[in-house]
């Protein structure tokens, strides 16, 4: 089993495989095949090397960060109206059959793997891979993010099974989340907010649940209102669950989370108005619970408890 993408991937190898002759150096044999089979346009040779000591592995992890950062800033200045095209991601329909994820320069991938830039270049290596052009048509809600193109084209993709999903809601009708995504959104109605877990956090949330819990009711290639999954990347982009009020219903993360993408809060906060937004956010240290965290927000001024409230 595979799961999860960049520096955050579960490989999970079953003792039946094990049983029957399965070697680390298989793992590298599967590997360098899928290299020759996904990007034979542009590779002649491929060497696979597996490394399995904790200061090599995090040394090359850091350098993978900085590459993955480099790749996220080619999208940092576009917008969703700059294009007329958006790209699919069909990936994970090994295992989540009606999930269509739709890639947008304001939308990374949920999985954290691929942004408008890196589907663009997909398509253009394997125009009949995973990730295909859609037009994105007449736009039947701005403030949702909903397009007629994209909705024709997951309609197909997903077999019927979906009509439509919203790019910038988790409240109404959300894009839908196959399992391998890097974070999940929740709303928490106490505190008139939202909350974002990541994949590398074990721990309980103030929704009530884990990651993993979250992902297994919510995954699949489900719509699931009042959940979304997305990407680290994504809760600092412009579109971030526009339709729900941003950024500024942010009241809860793992501090982890919180520590990884500090620059960018800051900087996407000090535009909407609130400099010091990253200080008012809760993590795990305040509370695991709305009833714990609320009394930190009133305390701090969030301004998630003046907005509108989150459901009616």
């Amino acid at each position: 089993m595979h799961m999860g993408q960049r520096d955050i991937a579960w490989v999970r190898i079953s003792k039946a495989a094990v049983d029957k002759g399965f070697t680390v150096k298989d793992i590298g044999v599967v590997i360098h095949a899928k290299f020759h089979q996904d990007f034979t346009k542009i590779a002649d040779k491929v060497q696979i090397t597996l490394y399995t000591k904790k200061e090599d592995v995090e040394k090359l992890t850091k350098r993978a960060k900085g590459e993955y950062k480099t790749r996220d800033e080619r999208v940092e200045t576009m917008t969703d109206e700059d294009v007329e095209t958006y790209y699919s991601c069909t990936l994970c329909q090994s295992f989540a059959p009606s999930h269509v994820c739709s890639v947008s320069p304001e939308r990374t991938g949920l999985c954290g793997a691929y942004n408008w830039m890196d589907c663009k270049a997909s398509f253009e290596i394997n125009p009949t891979g995973p990730n295909q052009p859609i037009e994105k048509g007449e736009c039947l809600d701005p403030e949702l993010g909903q397009w007629k193109g994209v909705n024709d084209f997951i309609y197909k993709a997903s077999r019927g099974t979906i009509t439509h999903y919203n790019f910038y809601s988790l409240l109404h009708d959300p894009m839908t989340t196959c399992g391998c995504c890097e974070c999940i959104a929740a709303v928490l109605p106490s505190c008139n907010g939202i909350m974002a877990v990541n994949r590398d956090y074990t721990g309980e949330t103030p929704c009530g649940m884990k990651f993993t819990t979250l992902a297994g009711v919510m995954g699949g290639g489900q719509s699931s209102p009042g959940f979304v999954g997305h990407s680290k990347f994504n809760i600092t982009q412009g579109k971030f669950l526009k339709g729900d009020g941003g950024l500024l219903r942010m009241v809860w993360m793992p501090k982890s989370l919180k520590d990884e993408i500090k620059e960018r809060i800051d900087r996407c906060a000090a535009k909407l108005g609130v400099p010091d937004l990253f200080d008012k956010i809760a993590d795990e240290t305040v509370g695991i619970t709305e009833d714990e965290i609320l009394p930190f927000l009133q305390e701090k001024g969030h301004p998630a408890l003046d907005m509108d409230p989150i459901v009616g």
